[in-house]
């Protein structure tokens, strides 16, 4: 059974669906990525709503929901906020908590925060925690690229020049070894990209992943990490842009903690071993719950 609606937040309604609204289990909330993208990219974690309701939501001004012209909306606090609203609309006990990417983000900051109520574990999947480390690491991987696009890279960054057709080729090169090593792009993915909010992304981000400008440039939850007291598991893929290696020094901040690592894929690891993948998030819930 799907059951689908709307919210009204601050700025606007936003959609959300239910998949397996009739099954008795904790429910998994789904936060998607971006900033700016959408629900979609994640409809293969559907596959979880056989044994538990599975929420999926478009944030404000993205995918599904309204899309206010309006940048003081784009904050972390709001955007918590939002989620705090979906979670007392739904009006369940408990939740788990999904956050991918920049969904890690909002999953992080609510559970951290006074709104803290009925979190029951967290699933960090590739999660933005650090935007300095997040950019060191992508720098990192720049140095990897082949000359000739690593230096047009730096050209053109130094320049300002997010246009040129040569940067979006070495663009192009870094996301298909870091962002999905899947081409074309799963589906899913790429409704994502076709409805990706780009104004929000370069607002609070920046122009590519590797140069964070954004209003998001400064965020850091790293230190604050150790105030987690639910069950967290993190994932990423083996040349995800949030590196093993950065996932595992999060880890080691919150005391039981897992870090899960998924060969030869990347920041779509959740695409790239769908299979794998859905597997051990089901065994994690499982875990958590007995």
């Amino acid at each position: 059974m799907i059951k689908e609606n709307y919210l009204s937040v601050t700025g606007g309604k936003i959609w959300y669906k239910i998949a397996g609204a009739e099954k008795g289990g904790t429910p998994l909330i789904l936060i998607h990525g971006g900033p700016g993208a959408t629900h979609d990219y994640l409809e293969p974690l559907n596959a979880l709503s056989d044994e538990r309701p599975v929420i999926f939501y478009d944030q404000l001004g993205c995918g599904k929901s309204d899309k206010p012209n309006d940048t003081s909306l784009w904050t972390i606090e709001r955007f918590v906020e939002e989620l705090y609203l979906l979670c007392k609309t739904l009006n369940y006990p408990d939740y788990h908590f999904f956050g991918q990417s920049w969904g890690g983000t909002l999953a992080v900051e609510y559970a951290l925060s006074e709104k803290f109520k009925g979190i029951k574990s967290l699933i960090l999947s590739a999660p933005l925690i650090s935007s300095k480390r997040w950019a060191e690491d992508q720098k990192a991987y720049v140095d990897q690229l082949p000359d000739l696009m690593r230096s047009t890279i730096l050209r053109c960054e130094a320049e300002g020049d997010f246009n040129n057709p040569e940067y979006q080729k070495a663009l192009e090169e870094f996301y298909n070894r870091h962002l999905c090593r899947i081409q074309p792009m799963p589906e899913p993915m790429q409704k994502t990209f076709e409805k990706m909010n780009t104004e929000m992304y370069s607002y609070m981000w920046g122009p590519s992943e590797f140069t964070v400008n954004g209003t998001c440039k400064d965020y850091d939850a790293s230190e604050r990490l150790g105030s987690i007291n639910v069950p967290v598991l993190f994932t990423a893929g083996e040349f995800d842009e949030a590196t093993p290696e950065s996932l595992k020094y999060f880890s080691n901040k919150i005391p039981g903690s897992k870090v899960i690592i998924f060969e030869n894929a990347s920041h779509s690891h959740h695409l790239e071993k769908r299979e794998e993948f859905i597997g051990v998030v089901r065994d994690f819930l499982k875990n958590v719950e007995n």
